[in-house]
C-alpha cells in the first residue's frame, strides 16, 4: 500500500535486505510530533519482525533530517510526551545496523536521533546543533552521553553550552559523522554502505553490533572479559565448513571482474 501524502513517515523496503524510513513532515522541518514518534515505533517494530530486512536507513524529506521535538505540542503534552514516546528508544529496538543519512538540518532531538544511529553519512550542506541550552531544557534521549562519547568532553561542552550550529565538514573532522558527500549522492552512499554490510551474514551483523554496544557501557577490563565470554559462546557454534563457505563468498566478491 502506497503511503498517503499526510503520513508522518515514508517506509520503503528494498529486496536487497535494507529498508529506508524517511521523516515526512517537510513543511514542519520533520519535527517529531507524537504521531510521528508513534509511527516510527510501529515502523521499526514491523521492520525488526521482517525476516528479509537486516539494515535500516533513516533520513528526512525536504530540507531537514529533523529539527527535533514539535514544540507546538509542548503545552498539551510537555516533557512527559517526550519520555512516553522516545524516538531513540524506538530506533534502538532494531537489532541490525542503523545508518543515518542526514540530509539537512539536524537539531536538538534530531541530533539525539543521529547519535543513536550506528553509522552516519551527511550531505555536505547538512547543519547540526544542540539547542537544549538555548531553551532551558536538557536532553533526555541519551544525547548528552552519546555526544561526549562521540566527540569528547571538551567539544561536547562547546556544542552543548553554546548551542551553535556546526557544519558537516566540522562534524566529520570532530568524528561525529563517518562520511560527508554531495547532497545528490547521500542516498546512494547510505545504500552502498548498507550493501557492504549485507555482504556479511545477517546474524553476525546483529551479534557484532550488540557486542560493541554492550562493551561501550563497561569499563575497559570488564569490556575485555565480556568480549572473551561472548566470542567463546558464539564462535564455538560456527563450524569450519561454514567459515570456508563464507571465505569462498568473500573471495568471489574481491576478485576483479
Amino acid at each position: 500500500m502506497a503511503p498517503r501524502p499526510d503520513d508522518p513517515l515514508r517506509v520503503e523496503r528494498s529486496d536487497e535486505g535494507f529498508a529506508t524510513i524517511a521523516f515526512n513532515r517537510p513543511d514542519k522541518l520533520n519535527t517529531l510530533s507524537i504521531a510521528l514518534r508513534q509511527a516510527l515505533a510501529a515502523a521499526v517494530d514491523a521492520l525488526e519482525a521482517d525476516p528479509a530486512i537486516h539494515v535500516l536507513i533513516l533520513t528526512g524529506e525536504g530540507r531537514a533530517f529533523t529539527a527535533g521535538l514539535d514544540l507546538d505540542e509542548w503545552s498539551a503534552a510537555p516533557a512527559a510526551g517526550a519520555w512516553e514516546h522516545s524516538a531513540v528508544a524506538a530506533i534502538e529496538r532494531f537489532s541490525g545496523p542503523v545508518i543515518g543519512a542526514v540530509n539537512g538540518l539536524c537539531i536538538t532531538g534530531g541530533l539525539e536521533i543521529a547519535l543513536a544511529c550506528d553509522v552516519l553519512v551527511a550531505a555536505v550542506d547538512a547543519r547540526f546543533a544542540d539547542t537544549h541550552a538555548k531553551v532551558g531544557l536538557l536532553p533526555g534521549w541519551g544525547g548528552s552521553v552519546r555526544l561526549q562519547q562521540r566527540v569528547g568532553a571538551h567539544r561536547a561542552k562547546e556544542l552543548a553550552l553554546t548551542g551553535r550550529f556546526f557544519s558537516a565538514p566540522e562534524a566529520l573532522a570532530w568524528g561525529l559523522v563517518n562520511h560527508v558527500v554531495p547532497a545528490d549522492q547521500l542516498q546512494a552512499e547510505a545504500q552502498a554502505l548498507a550493501r557492504q554490510m549485507l555482504a556479511n551474514p545477517p546474524a553476525g551483523l546483529r551479534a557484532y553490533k550488540k557486542l560493541l554496544d554492550d562493551e561501550a557501557r563497561l569499563p575497559l577490563a570488564e569490556a575485555l572479559a565480556f568480549e572473551a565470554r561472548t566470542a567463546k559462546a558464539l564462535n564455538l557454534g560456527v563450524s569450519r565448513d561454514e567459515i570456508d563457505r563464507r571465505l569462498a563468498g568473500l573471495r568471489r566478491q574481491s576478485t576483479p571482474r
